[in-house]
């Protein structure tokens, strides 16, 4: 049972005629003997709440940063209609908007409530659970109850770097899209035979096909197709550092997925694998043209973990699920506990067998720390921030001397410089 604001105040206003009352004691029997009958009254008439079903609609998957309209429908069974007060109970990173309506739902009938959610945070959501609160005709008793009505929605990482998208996919159609890339060295996939031009490679002369067709016929190839791609997020303590109010490990994500949608379009093949202590998330090679959904439903649970990173373990599973050459992306952090005392020892079987790009996020807070000479703490922040940065292009000259490429970039352009390297590789044919 639920008594609602307005029999207080009715309470209130029988306590003052009782106290301006000549007779008080009678005064107080009739007024609390006319409170409780119109609250019973009121109770025996309200609808009850046993008799609503509660049922979801809407999109069960979403990017971070988008609304979210989902539909509630109350269906009264029962015999009676339901005045009824509903609360929806979301947490808090659900951003579910509102939280109460009044509805009026007549004996068999339904009534649709709208709902709006607004996630702040990756991974699943669901609700708690409904009450509701069934008034009686005069508004001051009803019956209370909770329902339940399951429903989950998965939060994707939010995929900023779309916007990178159009211009990276335009740079590749320029590598191997509608305009062949022609001669040696600029692939080994035979595209098709044409006639020879002064300055053709004569390496290149089919002597075959040149005495069938009666003139020289040069072989003319394309970059090749259908490799590997591995994009490697480390997501040990390290990733859980934030730049801005953002944590390495979304901008890693946020890249990663650039990196598969352009990888994708080129007929390459996408493996994601997300490793710290072990491996928490392990996503094949697959071709197709949009990846996406798979590695954002891969990556829409995965959370930073507070221990150090295993890279000789990473790179087992590299090898391991990797037999023929690939492209691996290490998305980490550049400081010396990472690559000195946990990459550089595992770096030789990589390298050894798969191209690999270490790809870290900057800092800008740095680089206006170290422009800073206004007072003597202001010293002290550059020094240290240039400490930093120092650190940061030694350890970049130390993995450049394994034969790594190093993408160190600020958040703004950290996706698209991962991307550019990518791509910047199929072009010279190096993968």
């Amino acid at each position: 049972m639920a008594i609602t604001g307005r029999a207080a105040a009715l309470a209130f206003a029988s306590v003052l005629a009782v106290v301006f009352s000549p007779a008080p004691g009678w005064t107080l029997l009739l007024a609390n003997g006319l409170l409780i009958a119109a609250i019973t009254v009121d109770l025996a008439l309200a609808g009850g709440v046993r008799t609503l079903v509660f049922t979801r609609s809407g999109p069960s998957t979403a990017r971070l940063g988008t609304a979210v309209p989902l539909v509630l429908a109350v269906t009264n069974t029962g015999r009676r209609t339901v005045r009824a007060q509903i609360r929806d109970a979301w947490p808090p990173s659900s951003g579910a908007t509102p939280r109460v309506w009044r509805v009026t739902v007549p004996a068999g009938q339904r009534r649709f409530c709208d709902l709006v959610l607004r996630p702040t945070r990756r991974g699943d959501r669901h609700p708690y659970r409904i009450t509701v609160r069934s008034l009686g005709p005069l508004g001051l008793a009803g019956r209370q109850g909770r329902h339940a009505a399951p429903w989950r929605l998965r939060v994707l990482p939010p995929f900023t770097s779309r916007r990178h998208l159009p211009a990276a996919l335009a740079r590749l159609r320029e590598i191997e899209g509608d305009a062949t890339l022609r001669g040696g060295g600029q692939g080994s996939e035979f595209d098709s035979l044409r006639d020879y031009v002064p300055g053709d490679d004569v390496r290149m002369i089919d002597w075959r096909s040149s005495a069938r067709r009666g003139t020289v016929a040069v072989r003319s190839f394309r970059p090749e197709r259908d490799r590997r791609v591995i994009c490697l997020l480390d997501t040990g303590r390290t990733s859980a550092g934030r730049i801005g109010d953002t944590p390495r490990l979304d901008h890693a994500m946020d890249a990663a997925l650039l990196l598969g949608a352009v990888a994708a379009r080129a007929g390459d093949r996408v493996s994601l694998i997300a490793h710290d202590a072990s491996a928490r998330v392990t996503l094949p090679a697959a071709g197709g043209p949009n990846p996406l959904v798979r590695m954002s439903a891969a990556l829409a649970l995965v959370e930073p973990v507070l221990t150090e990173t295993d890279h000789q373990a990473i790179a087992s599973s590299v090898l391991r699920i990797a037999i023929r050459r690939s492209l691996v992306v290490l998305f980490t952090e550049l400081v010396p506990a990472v690559i000195e005392e946990g990459l550089v020892p595992a770096l030789p079987a990589l390298t050894a067998r798969h191209t690999v790009i270490v790809a870290a996020v900057s800092d800008p807070r740095l680089a206006e720390l170290a422009a800073g000479r206004g007072d003597v703490r202001a010293l002290y922040s550059a020094a240290a921030a240039e400490q930093t940065l120092l650190q940061r292009r030694q350890l970049t000259s130390l993995l450049r001397g394994y034969g790594v490429q190093v993408v160190d970039a600020p958040p703004a352009t950290y996706a698209s410089a991962v991307t550019d390297s990518y791509l910047s590789l199929k072009s010279a044919g190096r993968l």
